[in-house]
């Protein structure tokens, strides 16, 4: 039963306070469902601002052909080398020389790779081997590949051996110079303090000096995979029987024009895939890395 208490010289009686009521906390998912919304039409206008310029460029070129801006014999719509593109890749003819293009511009990318980067690293750090080799080094990375291709032809023959050694060396050099500067250029501070902890060699390579490098020796391995593509092309295009190269090469001369624009599409199009991986590989080796924007 309730108490009443009475106030001294007013005779009123007071009740107890009734205990404030709680409201429920306003649930949370609308909020969540705003914020997917923002992100959503975040990503739509940045994809549609990055797309943009491809949207613009496939309208001209399917326009210029058709209003007589260009002849439509040498550069014919748009739409016409689309439906190119899907009649080889319907047949099989763009698979299969996709896949010999892959495999030796793969393999030499690869070779170089695994090659130029412990050569860069020890150029790199120790000076004697810098002295030994930077002469040589200076005279061949300023010799075009393609302009020792013939030589690659006439010691290695028209097989897969001289496509995928001329890919090899043009690969090297950027992935060689690119791991030499990254080396040279490391902060002296880190170095100094590795020093005072007294890490071996061993451990100072693996916990200072990669580790400052990736970013510089990813700058190189991009450019050695488009340099990969490029580079195989031109090769491609002398004895080969297979390959995008070939295809681009053969479809110039049998004048089947919206065949050769395909192949050079299908091209791009394995460099802009190639690339996007490589840049994820980055994020993932280099993911210590702190944000220039904080």
């Amino acid at each position: 039963m309730s108490t009443v208490t009475t106030e001294a010289g007013t005779g009123l009686a007071t009740r107890p306070e009734a205990s404030p009521k709680t409201t429920a906390p306003a649930p949370a998912r609308p909020r969540r469902f705003r914020w997917a919304g923002r992100r959503l039409v975040y990503g739509l206008v940045r994809a549609g601002t990055r797309s943009a310029a491809v949207v613009a460029l496939l309208l001209l070129w399917e326009t210029a052909p058709r209003l007589g801006l260009v002849d439509r014999t040498f550069l014919p719509p748009f739409s016409e080398v689309a439906l190119a593109w899907w009649q080889l890749a319907a047949d099989g003819q763009l698979a299969d020389n996709a896949r010999a293009s892959l495999t030796r511009s793969l393999s030499g990318f690869g070779i170089a790779v695994s090659l130029a980067v412990p050569l860069g690293l020890l150029i790199g750090w120790y000076r004697p081997v810098a002295d030994l080799l930077g002469p040589l080094l200076e005279v061949f990375r300023n010799t075009a590949a393609l302009a020792l291709l013939p030589v690659f032809v006439l010691l290695l023959g028209i097989g897969e051996t001289s496509k995928i050694s001329i890919v090899v060396y043009a690969c090297t050099w950027p992935v060689l110079l690119s791991t030499i500067s990254a080396v040279r250029s490391v902060d002296p501070t880190l170095l100094r303090l590795a020093r005072s902890l007294d890490l071996p060699a061993i451990r100072l390579f693996q916990k200072v000096i990669l580790p400052a490098s990736v970013p510089a020796v990813f700058t190189g391995v991009r450019l050695a995979g488009a340099v990969s593509i490029l580079v195989l092309v031109a090769a491609e295009m002398i004895g080969a029987k297979a390959g995008l190269g070939y295809l681009i090469n053969a479809s110039q001369y049998n004048f089947a024009i919206p065949q050769m624009y395909a192949g050079i599409i299908t091209i791009s199009a394995i460099g802009v895939v190639f690339n996007q991986l490589l840049v994820a590989l980055e994020r993932r080796l280099s993911s210590w890395r702190v944000p220039a924007n904080g």
